[in-house]
């Protein structure tokens, strides 16, 4: 079983599933009594588990330190921002930035609503799962 598996499966998956949509509040006025709810991102299944092997993988690679995922890419000339991260030269990159980019990705929904629905739609997960799969070989 080569090492990146649990996430590179997901490479055809992305082009077959929808990532998610947008929930926006058109039943509320903004009153007091009914205020209007922020619009938020409701992701697939697929997303979701996603998710969860980008964090288990973290925890299966301590050594590696992706918690620490916005020093990596400094390390490796980027930073923790889209335009940055999107528009990396993945042939560059070894697996452990990669790693960073996926954790990156992951983390920035937790600051930006619709952020890893962005690096999905641009190609960038896509990108750099199908680096992943390069180093596997």
């Amino acid at each position: 079983m080569k090492q990146f598996s649990e996430l590179t499966k997901y490479i055809p998956m992305i082009e077959q599933n929808e990532i998610g949509h947008w929930q926006i509040d058109r039943e509320n006025d903004g009153t007091p009594e009914h205020p209007i709810q922020f619009p938020f991102v409701i992701y697939s299944e697929m997303v979701n588990q996603f998710v969860h092997d980008v964090y288990a993988l973290v925890d299966q690679h301590p050594e590696w330190e992706l918690n620490h995922y916005g020093q990596i890419l400094e390390e490796n000339g980027l930073r923790w921002d889209s335009k940055s991260m999107s528009s990396a030269i993945v042939e560059d990159l070894d697996a452990r930035c990669i790693c960073a980019l996926l954790v990156g990705a992951v983390r920035a929904e937790r600051f930006c609503d619709g952020a890893l629905m962005s690096f999905f739609k641009d190609g960038s997960i896509k990108r750099w799962l199908q680096r992943l799969t390069e180093l596997d070989q």
